[in-house]
């Protein structure tokens, strides 16, 4: 099975119908590929269909997938992640990705729910992933996700996270917010958990903003400006790891479309200055 490791590159912007026109229209130079939820889209026709099949048709595309509920106990919902596959090669989609976590208990939560950290999960998990992967028939990408509770913790969430990839064999979407949010929240080093990821997997980024209802609790809503710390750690995986695609998300309280642009504009930047300061240390 082949990796997925970089089948897109440079910086994403996660596609959104409230800017689809302006970008169908005045594709920024600033973004190489973007991403679509495929529950948003895989039935959608009309003049959003085919603005996505001219979007497609131009630039690479990542499915991130909201629903799969990869760590549920209810079965596998096998006639979807059919229909992905199908969505995927009609627009010549390169990548699935999902979030570690549960949104289904005998129907759907509407939210991600967390994993509980241990051994039983791990298997579980990692059984269904390969399951998913089978019948797409290429590697997905697994987000680690944020979480304000940790019920039947039985390891570290770097621990769990690691042991579901490794045994999945499958790549790795890095949340780089939802790293920075959990540090807060639960009070660890980010760095240290950013280091502890295994690089090889790293198929893209996800980079984001965050509500903060106080000191030591914040919310990642997608909902606002990335921060200072948040660049800086971006910054840090780009130090360890080398320089990886990554995908800005903006799900609400979306600006005009400029204002996007920019923050794409400072992952190119951010980019920009580690390439030209790794080639400085091989010159």
């Amino acid at each position: 099975m082949n990796t997925t490791q970089h089948l897109v590159s440079g910086v994403g912007l996660g596609l959104r119908r409230t800017f689809l026109n302006s970008i169908v229209d005045t594709p920024p130079a600033s973004v190489d590929f973007y991403e679509i939820a495929p529950e948003n889209w895989i039935t959608i026709g009309g003049k959003f269909g085919r603005q996505l099949r001219n979007m497609t048709e131009r630039f690479d595309f990542v499915c991130h997938g909201l629903s799969l509920s990869i760590g549920s106990t209810d079965p596998l919902d096998e006639t979807f992640i059919k229909a992905v596959k199908s969505f995927m090669t009609e627009h010549g989609i390169k990548l699935y990705s999902e979030h570690l976590s549960y949104c289904s208990k005998d129907g759907h939560l509407y939210d991600l729910m967390p994993i509980p950290f241990t051994e039983e999960a791990i298997t579980h998990t990692a059984a269904r992933i390969r399951r998913v992967q089978d019948i797409l028939e290429q590697k997905i990408a697994i987000e680690n996700v944020s979480y304000y509770a940790a019920p039947g913790r039985e390891m570290d969430e770097i621990d769990f996270f690691n042991a579901v990839v490794n045994e999945a064999d499958c790549d790795i979407l890095l949340d780089i917010n939802n790293i920075y949010v959990n540090s807060v929240n639960h009070g660890y080093d980010a760095e240290t958990f950013l280091k502890a990821i295994p690089a090889q997997r790293i198929a893209y980024a996800h980079i984001a903003g965050h509500y903060v209802e106080a000191e030591d609790f914040l919310v990642d809503t997608h909902g606002a400006p990335v921060i200072d710390p948040v660049w800086k750690l971006l910054g840090k995986a780009y130090e360890l790891y080398g320089i990886f695609p990554t995908l800005l998300e903006r799900d609400f309280n979306i600006p005009p479309l400029p204002e996007l642009i920019k923050e794409t504009e400072t992952i190119a930047a951010i980019q920009h200055a580690w390439k030209n300061q790794h080639e400085r240390r091989t010159a």
